[in-house]
């Protein structure tokens, strides 16, 4: 029965699951959120009382095991990412997990191989949210040709202020929670692999501008994941990728993603899309017709493909792993000072 109740179990409810997830599954009909766990006791309460979800778990092993729900939310940092959608998969439980999608490839690589065992299973990574609404017309404008060939691809991901030096150790920045990940890494590169495809090969450089912070019992941490990186990459599409992430370089002018190519020139950021062809003197910006216009309906995508209505597009568990080697390849390349080709070598 299509309308049959889909039960949902929450692990982890930082605030993406709170602010989109929880309240965005609770408006579909036929779900219920039957449990929540959080890392304390005293979180696990407060959500639970906010959502007027009935049952608290004491550990995410309980949102696996309890018969009651279906499904699987992970909200978790990416440390539990892995661990938790292959048990749930496993215990027969359609999955939706955070972005950053696990720790690093290997573990990208086994939650793929667990999904592809349970093709009657939904398994599906949040996705890359800021091109949503354009990811579309540029897919269309680069198949008409408005850019010709691909010729360079740029990305700058500028700070809002100045580092920190005194802030305490956060998730993003401990390897422990956060893996390979590195700040907004994977995000972009999945908003660009959606519109030329994949990288081939990745040399980079990065750098840890501050070396230690004070961790939440207070002693001083070792920090290994940079502040501030400039990779470049081949792209199986022809084109030569840079893209430099920083937490150091606020009031950076013309930030943005650009395509270059032989003729034209798209610029994506903040939401808008500019373009401009060989024969115009400076960027305009496109009007996104409407029936073009996507957005932000992970929920709805989810419990849609649970009821065999659409298919995963955003995010899908072979593009997770994609984003996944790309950022391991980062940094491995960083670690190395050598040029890192994808897809990675699977040790046996």
């Amino acid at each position: 029965d299509a309308m049959e109740i889909i039960r949902i179990g929450v692990i982890g409810a930082g605030s993406n699951t709170r602010l989109h997830h929880i309240p965005r599954l609770k408006e579909q009909k036929g779900v219920e959120i039957s449990g929540v766990v959080n890392r304390s006791a005293a979180s696990s309460e407060r959500v639970a009382k906010e959502f007027n979800i009935p049952r608290i778990y004491n550990h995410w092993r309980e949102a696996v095991e309890d018969d009651e729900t279906n499904a699987i939310v992970i909200g978790t940092w990416p440390y539990l990412h892995a661990p938790a959608a292959i048990a749930a998969l496993e215990a027969g439980k359609h999955v939706m997990t955070e972005a950053r999608m696990a720790c690093d490839a290997d573990e990208a690589r086994a939650m793929l191989q667990v999904a592809s065992e349970c093709p009657d299973l939904v398994a599906q990574v949040v996705p890359a949210p800021f091109s949503l609404g354009v990811d579309s017309t540029i897919q269309r404008l680069i198949s008409e040709g408005y850019l010709g060939e691909i010729l360079v691809i740029e990305h700058h991901g500028p700070s809002p202020g100045h580092v920190d030096r005194d802030a305490p150790m956060h998730w993003r920045k401990d390897r422990d929670l956060n893996g390979l990940n590195i700040m907004m890494l994977g995000i972009v590169y999945e908003m660009i692999m959606r519109w030329v495809g994949e990288a081939k090969r990745v040399i980079a450089k990065g750098r840890v501008i501050v070396k230690m912070r004070r961790d939440e019992n207070g002693g001083m941490k070792p920090v290994h994941v940079p502040d501030h990186i400039d990779v470049t990459a081949d792209m199986a599409c022809g084109a030569q990728l840079h893209l430099q992430q920083s937490e150091a370089m606020p009031h950076l002018a013309g930030g943005g993603t650009y395509l270059f190519g032989s003729e034209g020139v798209l610029r994506f950021h903040d939401g808008r899309l500019y373009g401009a062809g060989r024969q115009d003197s400076e960027l305009v910006e496109i009007d996104i017709p409407a029936s073009e216009r996507g957005g932000w309906r992970v929920e709805e995508e989810f419990i849609n493909a649970i009821r065999g209505l659409e298919p995963i597009r955003y995010t899908t568990f072979e593009d997770g792993l994609k984003y996944m080697e790309f950022t391991e390849a980062v940094s491995r390349s960083i670690a190395s000072g050598r040029e890192i080709v994808l897809p990675l070598n699977v040790s046996a």
